[in-house]
């Protein structure tokens, strides 16, 4: 990753199925996600299955502006399911990596692979365009708050 990447928005929802809300910040919480978000209360559609990356979803707002140009998919703000949206940051790079969102500490676990449960809620288009590009699954392995315009950059050891 070269340069810093900045969060562009950030979205939650109370459970599985309910709309998303913007908000301006999010307190995030090392093995349990943002707080206020349905996977932080274990009610998202993938709480009960284990694995790695379940703190903190992100996607970047290029591939939003692609999959509208080269599909004619157009997703409202959120409409995506991610947590964090960002710009200017390669997260496919991330996996594997530490990496800072603000003062939040995060570790890229494995690509956000599209999911027959965004398929159902947004229609098939979206997910055949957002395969190997529909964002970042990380951990957040140290606390903070998360804000609108933050920089998100790799952690140089």
């Amino acid at each position: 990753m070269t340069g810093n990447g900045t969060v562009t928005g950030i979205y939650v929802a109370d459970e599985a199925t309910a709309s998303v809300r913007a908000v301006e910040s999010v307190e995030a919480v090392s093995g349990r996600g943002l707080r206020g978000d349905r996977y932080f209360t274990e009610e998202g559609t993938f709480s009960d299955v284990s694995g790695d990356g379940r703190d903190l979803t992100l996607i970047e707002s290029e591939v939003l502006e692609a999959i509208e140009r080269e599909s004619d998919v157009e997703l409202a703000p959120g409409e995506h399911r991610r947590n964090v949206t960002t710009r200017g940051v390669a997260l496919n790079h991330l996996v594997g990596e530490r990496f800072r969102v603000g003062d939040v500490v995060c570790e890229g676990a494995r690509l956000c692979e599209p999911c027959e449960h965004l398929q159902s809620l947004t229609g098939d288009e979206v997910v055949s365009s957002l395969v190997h590009r529909g964002g970042l699954r990380a951990n957040i392995v140290e606390s903070g708050t998360v804000h609108v315009g933050d920089d998100v950059s790799a952690i140089r050891e």
